[in-house]
């Protein structure tokens, strides 16, 4: 085959010279220039240099030489910082904000990076709903927006949006209800007509729900933190000051009660339900994981540590009574007489006061009030049939009426309050007995009436407080916690053993005297007859206010 003959002749090239050759590095020692002389390779180099063709010609050949130089005839670019914006391209600020989507929105959940699991600077996605870190060139938020096409995210802490990558500030009046789900808000006049004006909301979705009386996601077994905090949430006064109050500053417990309360009530919601998701894993933290998410604990033993928790948190001191709101609405003063119980007590009258024995007389205080059940009966009745034993609120209050005595190891004690009353009374009716084998459920249903219940007998009286000593002094019931026992089922069929479930009910005030329970995501109304037929134990009762003396101006007392 005959050779291709060339287009032009070397003599017509004779005046034109070379192109300037690029630098090369097979003579640089961090090149690995060894190998390539020690595999003949130098001379195709030297002949490529003189050519003027010593680039390579492709992107792997240009990646394996290494950096680019800096003489102007490399074809790969240089590495650019992004373009970030202060403020949107003019005519498209409302670039990508049709993108978000309300239905996937949950902002309940602990603010923290799904990547990182940090909590510092979190962004929440507005497309998908995750949380992300930061929003840099360098960010899980940034790389996010580059890598799913989700561009609008919000700041968890100062309820800005931006969109990324660009990095600019979005300030439109159609995200203001993602801010107020994120973090509501109330004024003085809203929150005083929670209890006035009965309010009906709607969620996204077009659901009817009812601000305050909204559900709680049980996410395994935290249904006694559920029944807790919404019967908390319907203590006015304690209410209304973690809805009013800005605890910024606050430790976080107090910071995650305050938005869980603010949820609660919000009129604005998405959806008819909350997580107390946040408020759970910071009470794991604090409690060293003596009350979880995945464990079933008691709903007074957590009440007991909640409130003082709250207390301190709050800037409450150990010492000086009513030094925080907790005190301020349930700590009251209990007189406690006790006598030791002397050889000489025979079985029938141990519990006898002797009137030559030393007294000691005490005085304490407290956040709630134990009452003790009768012992359950161990026979069936006369149509063999199962009892359950019924006994009223009254007889079981006794206790503190400074006459009966309860025995207490080697003493016996009598109890009665002291004024001045706490404005809200927490009752635990005891259920539970343990001892070294067996833990046993008492089954007696405790009757009550909600509207009036009469603790002037088992106060001390004292004309200072209350100048008659025979006007009664009202409790009307706020929120009543109910214990179900629920067969446990396995993989054969129902056991033996019994699982505890948790609802609680609560007054509708602006309603008047309907009531409603809740048990999980579970909302409905309930009859006031019928309040009492469950297993009672925990109680929150509101002191019904004195109507004004002579002279005082018109008023009304409930």
């Amino acid at each position: 085959m005959s050779k291709r003959h060339a287009t032009e002749a070397l003599e017509d090239l004779a005046g034109i010279g070379s192109p300037a050759s690029k630098k090369s590095r097979l003579d640089d020692p961090r090149s690995g220039s060894s190998s390539i002389h020690e595999n003949g390779d130098l001379g195709v180099a030297e002949g490529r240099q003189r050519n003027g063709t010593s680039r390579l010609g492709t992107a792997a050949q240009r990646d394996i030489e290494g950096d680019d130089d800096d003489d102007g005839f490399d074809d790969e670019p240089e590495e650019r910082a992004p373009i970030r914006q202060a403020a949107p391209t003019e005519g498209y600020d409302d670039l990508y904000l049709d993108t978000i989507d309300r239905n996937v929105l949950d902002f309940d959940f602990e603010k923290l990076c799904s990547v990182s699991l940090s909590n510092i600077n979190v962004y929440a996605c507005l497309v998908c709903g995750r949380y992300y870190q930061g929003r840099g060139p360098k960010s899980h938020a940034y790389f996010h927006a580059l890598d799913e096409g989700h561009h609008v995210f919000i700041n968890m802490e100062t309820q800005k949006v931006y969109v990324l990558p660009e990095g600019y500030e979005v300030k439109s009046r159609s995200l203001d209800d993602i801010k107020y789900v994120s973090d509501p808000r109330y004024t003085r006049e809203e929150v005083a007509e929670l209890d006035r004006k009965p309010k009906t909301a709607f969620t996204i979705g077009g659901k009817e729900y009812t601000p305050g009386f909204v559900g709680m996601n049980n996410i395994k077994e935290n249904d006694y933190l559920n029944v807790v905090v919404q019967a908390l949430s319907h203590v006015p006064p304690l209410r209304n000051f973690f809805l009013l109050e800005d605890f910024s500053s606050s430790p976080e417990l107090v910071k995650r009660c305050s938005i869980l309360f603010r949820k609660i009530w919000n009129p604005r919601a998405f959806k008819a339900h909350v997580s107390p998701h946040e408020l759970l894993q910071e009470v794991s933290l604090r409690s060293n994981k003596r009350f979880t998410l995945t464990a079933q604990s008691d709903p007074v033993e957590f009440l007991s540590w909640f409130l003082n928790n709250l207390h301190l948190g709050l800037g409450g001191s150990k010492t000086k009574p009513g030094s925080s709101m907790i005190q301020r609405v349930f700590q009251g003063k209990l007189k406690v007489e006790s006598q030791a119980i002397t050889a000489k007590a025979d079985a029938g009258d141990r519990l006898r006061f002797e009137e030559a024995a030393e007294v000691k007389v005490d005085v304490s205080r407290f956040l709630l009030l134990t009452l003790d059940l009768p012992p359950a009966p161990l026979f069936q009745d006369e149509l063999e049939g199962n009892i359950i034993p019924q006994v009223a609120l009254t007889t079981i209050m006794s206790k503190y009426d400074g006459v009966s005595a309860q025995e207490h190891l080697a003493h016996r004690r009598r109890y009665r309050l002291l004024h001045p009353l706490p404005p809200y009374l927490v009752l635990h009716v005891k259920r539970f007995s343990q001892n070294k084998f067996v833990s046993e459920r008492n089954p007696t249903i405790v009757t009550f009436d909600a509207r009036g219940l009469d603790v002037a007998p088992y106060v001390e009286p004292d004309p200072a407080h209350h100048r008659d000593p025979g006007e009664p002094i009202w409790y009307d019931l706020v929120a009543n916690v109910v214990h179900e026992a629920v067969r446990a089922r396995d993989d054969v069929g129902d056991s033996a053993e019994e699982r505890k479930t948790w609802k609680v009910q609560l007054r509708d005030r602006a309603r008047g005297d309907e009531w409603v329970v809740a048990q999980d995501l579970f909302v409905d109304k309930i009859q006031n007859e019928l309040l009492y037929l469950g297993e009672t134990y925990l109680q929150v009762w509101e002191r019904r206010r004195a109507p004004p003396g002579p002279g005082k101006g018109k008023g009304k007392g409930r």
